[in-house]
């Protein structure tokens, strides 16, 4: 009930002379932004109640000329009182006024097709076949209609036929009294669960349910550059839909299993390289893995630690360009650190043969550090 009587009027936002109309399409705005299902508002359900008992009077021919003449006193002399119950969801609130749903339109007619569940699956390929796609056969465990029975659920020779309960509109309607009047809730049957129609004798093989759970074979193709992780969708191929509806789709999740020696790194692979000061000081070549085989690396006199060498082109390819990405060479310098008397003369000896033009003034280098190691 309204804490206090404010006129209904201006409740709804309308003029004393609003048609039926005009009142009508006041409170169903109202309605959809007061309603404590969709307002989170503290005051929304006594606002809600407010409008409602506005609307129930003004809705009413009789009742609203009780209240043009005398107002809330009045209507309290003539025995009217709001009811303080239960007003439901919004969408009894619609149904129960307008006789439609929230969102428009007429109540449904009967139970119609649904479509099937999605299945999810999951599959694991090498780097190298994530590199240059593959096709990998797999299975999933998915409803089909039932083959005897044709999806029906009935044992072959006879038909379903309509749920008793609901007549076959796979709804029930349970009338209660509420704030707003007599309120007409509607749901699922709970005998033929929706369905509308019952099996008097069910199908052996599907046991009435007009589908069965077999192994689903499913040839998969898998694209070039997929990333660990990534989904692929498999339209029509999940469970079978209800009463004709369309089958769901299959999701399998394809797991990229690792490399030994590689990281990827969105389409760039990462290798590490370890050398010797000596290797690194003079160049080497050197042999790193990739997807398709092994590579074969030269690296420049003068490399330094931390260095990374790019080969163009010889990463993972996009997915979306095709474009490959770039092989990235991360070298470790080896410096040793168990050394003879002897041979720290002859470390010494050749730095000072070296001079410093030969560290090119890049004195946070390899061989700058190795300078500072025997100062």
């Amino acid at each position: 009930m309204a804490t206090t009587e404010q006129d209904y009027y201006e409740l709804l936002g309308v003029p004393r002379d609003a048609s039926h109309a005009d009142i009508k399409r006041a409170f169903r705005r109202l309605a959809r932004e007061l309603h404590p299902d969709v307002s989170e508002a503290p005051d929304a359900e006594l606002r809600f109640r407010a409008v409602a008992e506005a609307y129930e009077v003004l809705s009413d021919p009789e009742r609203r000329r009780t209240y043009d003449r005398f107002g809330h006193a009045g209507l309290r002399t003539g025995g009217y009182a709001p009811m303080d119950a239960d007003f439901g969801s919004l969408t009894d609130v619609f149904a129960a006024f307008f006789g439609e749903s929230l969102f428009g339109g007429g109540a449904s007619a009967g139970p119609r097709p649904a479509r099937g569940p999605d299945v999810a699956a999951h599959v694991e390929i090498d780097l190298a076949d994530a590199a240059r796609g593959t096709t990998v056969e797999t299975s999933v465990r998915a409803a089909r209609s039932c083959a005897p029975c044709g999806g029906t659920g009935a044992a072959p020779g006879t038909s379903p036929i309509a749920c008793p309960s609901c007549g076959g509109a796979g709804r029930i309607q349970q009338v209660s009294r509420t704030i707003l009047g007599q309120m007409v809730r509607t749901g699922t049957c709970p005998r033929c669960d929706g369905a509308g129609t019952i099996v008097e004798k069910p199908c052996e093989r599907c046991d009435g349910d007009g589908r069965t759970l077999e192994d689903v074979p499913l040839e998969l193709q898998i694209p070039a550059g997929i990333h660990d992780g990534q989904r692929i969708r498999v339209r029509g191929e999940g469970h079978a839909g209800t009463l004709g509806g369309p089958a769901g789709d299959v999701y399998v999740s394809v797991d990229v299993r690792p490399m030994e020696g590689l990281r990827r790194a969105g389409d760039d692979l990462v290798a590490r390289a370890s050398v010797t000061m000596v290797e690194a000081a003079i160049g080497t070549t050197i042999t790193v893995p990739t997807p398709t085989g092994t590579l074969e690396v030269e690296l420049t006199p003068g490399t330094q630690p931390g260095a990374v060498h790019t080969v163009r082109g010889r990463g993972m390819p996009s997915l979306d360009t095709g474009r490959h990405g770039d092989l990235l060479v991360e070298v470790d310098v080896r410096v040793p650190n168990r050394l003879s008397p002897e041979q720290r003369v002859e470390l010494l000896r050749l730095e000072e043969t070296l001079g410093e033009d030969a560290y090119r003034d890049d004195d946070d280098g390899f061989l700058g550090k190795l300078k500072s190691a025997f100062r």
